[in-house]
């Protein structure tokens, strides 16, 4: 069973361990990661994902969005962030982008993550509601 968990510089070592596999295999782009694909520097990227989770510090390009690393026996298996309003970029991708690491798909993982994602916003918006 997963666990969904914020990126923090303490996971630096797994997280990069993670990104090298997609590229490794190819793949360049690792969706619903916010440009972990693209970052030179963990330590700003992880400033910046928690930025993005606060109206008052998200970036004014994107929208504001949680993002979690999927962990499965203290390896990360996949990455998932949820978008809650949307943007004209935004509007045909939706609400949520994820990726699993290649080496774990199809075992699962991406349904358990979306699974979790979902039932977490549906108690944070019950709970705003109260």
């Amino acid at each position: 069973m997963i666990q969904l968990v914020r990126p923090t510089e303490a996971m630096k070592e797994l997280a990069i361990e993670f990104r090298q596999e997609f590229f490794e295999h190819g793949e360049f782009v690792i969706n619903g990661s916010e440009l972990f694909d693209k970052t030179d520097d963990y330590a700003e990227w992880c400033k910046s994902i928690d930025a993005n989770t606060k109206e008052e510090t998200v970036n004014p390009n994107w929208v504001i969005t949680d993002t979690f690393f999927a962990v499965d026996d203290d390896r990360i298996v996949g990455i998932i962030d949820f978008r809650h309003t949307l943007n004209d970029f935004l509007k045909d991708l939706g609400h949520c982008g994820y990726s699993v690491r290649p080496s774990e798909r199809r075992k699962g993982f991406a349904t358990e993550m979306m699974w979790n994602t979902l039932r977490m916003n549906a108690i944070r918006t019950t709970a705003t509601r109260m």
